[in-house]
């Protein structure tokens, strides 16, 4: 209860005094992430891969090697087990078939169900082909970059072009900072965790609109105010806001992570992670990121461009 009351009342954070550690926090990560897309690569799904996928749950523990001596008779390549849950009845069952068509694939998950046996339950089995998981990931990608790029339209047409600019840089820091974590620690990359990271921009946007509308709004109300206080207290003034609204999705997304089980383990990292990464970019890199140039003097500018003739 103190912990609410602290966060609903009244706040004077001094937000801007740290700027220069995020900035160099921000940037570190930012190149931890880079090096690890490039160098480490991404650890695909079944979406994108192709082949075929089985979650499995037995009354017992399972014995991963008594089910891989049992499949090797079959005609598979690259076959991996993964044991889940912390009393080892659940397992993931990953493989692709040598001649990659859809009868072979549904030939092969028939007779891994007949050599496993009854004693599992079958939770799920999805089957793709590398075609198909070609497709699918070139339509993710193009998915990905549309919607980014209606996203930066909005903010450059929504707001100054200093705005705009702290804006997209808080977007693309966001964004390639929970790609780089999902490359880091091999969470699969499927067609969900595509529409996590999209959901993560919409989140991280939304959070640096209602900041900079709080701030053109400051500034038009506190005219003797130095820039450095403005943005502090705009900062200020939407901060049980945010934390609230940030709050509130992270409890349901670390519901899902924790309880979600393996199919969406990616999907509930990227929502959890990008609350967190999206609330403190809209407050360190694009609000902080304005206090470089002089809002006023611009603001001053496109008053004059509207009323040429000044007061009469």
């Amino acid at each position: 209860m103190k912990i609410f009351n602290w966060v609903t009342r009244d706040t004077n954070i001094d937000f801007m005094k740290p700027r220069k550690f995020t900035y160099a926090l921000s940037s570190i990560l930012v190149a931890l992430s880079c090096y690890w897309i490039f160098f480490t690569g991404f650890n695909y799904g079944i979406d994108f891969s192709g082949g075929i996928l089985m979650e499995i749950k037995s009354e017992n523990p399972i014995n991963a090697e008594k089910i891989r001596k049992d499949l090797s008779g079959l005609a598979l390549d690259e076959l991996t087990l993964q044991t889940l849950g912390e009393s080892g009845d659940e397992m993931l069952i990953r493989t692709q078939v040598d001649d990659a068509t859809e009868e072979s694939q549904r030939i092969a998950v028939a007779e891994i169900k007949r050599i496993l046996g009854d004693g599992y339950e079958y939770r799920r089995v999805e089957s793709v082909g590398p075609q198909v998981g070609d497709e699918l990931k070139k339509a993710g990608v193009t998915a990905s970059l549309i919607a980014i790029l209606a996203i930066s339209l909005y903010i450059w047409f929504r707001f100054e072009w200093q705005f705009a600019l702290g804006a997209l840089i808080g977007l693309f820091h966001d964004v390639l900072i929970t790609v780089g974590l999902l490359s880091f620690f091999k969470f699969d990359i499927s067609l969900t965790t595509v529409a996590a990271i999209l959901t993560l921009a919409g989140y991280s946007v939304n959070d640096t609109v209602v900041t900079y509308d709080r701030i053109r709004e400051n500034l038009r109300k506190y005219k003797k105010m130095s820039q450095y206080e403005l943005i502090n207290k705009s900062l200020n003034d939407i901060f049980s806001r945010t934390i609230l609204t940030g709050l509130t999705t992270m409890f349901a997304s670390a519901a899902l992570f924790v309880f979600g089980g393996e199919a969406l383990r990616s999907f509930s990292f990227t929502i959890l992670w990008g609350v967190v990464i999206g609330t403190y970019s809209s407050i360190y890199i694009s609000a902080v990121f304005l206090n470089i140039f002089d809002l006023r003097k611009t603001q001053e500018a496109q008053t004059k461009d509207i009323n040429p003739f000044g007061n009469v």
